[in-house]
């Protein structure tokens, strides 16, 4: 008898080419703006971590959907949106491929889109069934792209495609 396994879900954070790029002029036209995280804790979606007490970082217009659309030739059309998230202001550790458990403190939507870039629909999950949801959506052949957004503020947190 033979099995097949279907891989994990590739946690995708925005990528350092796009967070350099980020760091001038964010995806709204705008210049990031720059703090400093006293206590911690802000959601960094460069390296899909925390920050830590006294980090530098910036608040971007971020548009996932329009830069998932450029690199697949979709046209997401109306779907496409720009919202705020925090990034490393300046150079960032990077992150691994794997689900980051940490980083998922609250109730997330995951929203999955064909490959148009039109949304087909979305779940909410908890920290702890939130990567089994991603899988469960990228096991649709329909489905090219899940975001996880926080439930609460609608934020982006990260992108997910299928596993290599």
């Amino acid at each position: 008898m033979t099995t097949t396994t279907t891989p994990a879900p590739a946690v995708r954070p925005i990528d350092p080419a796009v967070h350099r790029t980020l760091l001038v002029r964010d995806d709204a036209g705008r210049p990031p703006v720059r703090s400093t995280d006293e206590t911690g804790g802000a959601p960094l979606r460069c390296c899909l971590t925390r920050a830590l007490p006294g980090d530098r970082i910036a608040l971007v217009g971020y548009a996932p959907l329009r830069r998932w659309a450029a690199e697949t030739g979709a046209d997401p059309g109306p779907y496409d949106e720009v919202g705020p998230v925090f990034v490393h202001d300046g150079a960032c550790p990077g992150t691994g491929a794997a689900w980051p458990a940490a980083f998922h403190a609250g109730d997330r939507v995951l929203r999955a889109y064909d490959r148009r870039g039109h949304i087909l629909g979305g779940v909410t999950v908890t920290p702890e069934t939130a990567e089994a949801g991603a899988a469960a959506l990228l096991a649709d052949p329909e489905v090219a792209v899940v975001h996880v957004r926080a439930l609460h503020f609608g934020c982006f947190m990260h992108e997910v495609r299928r596993g290599a």
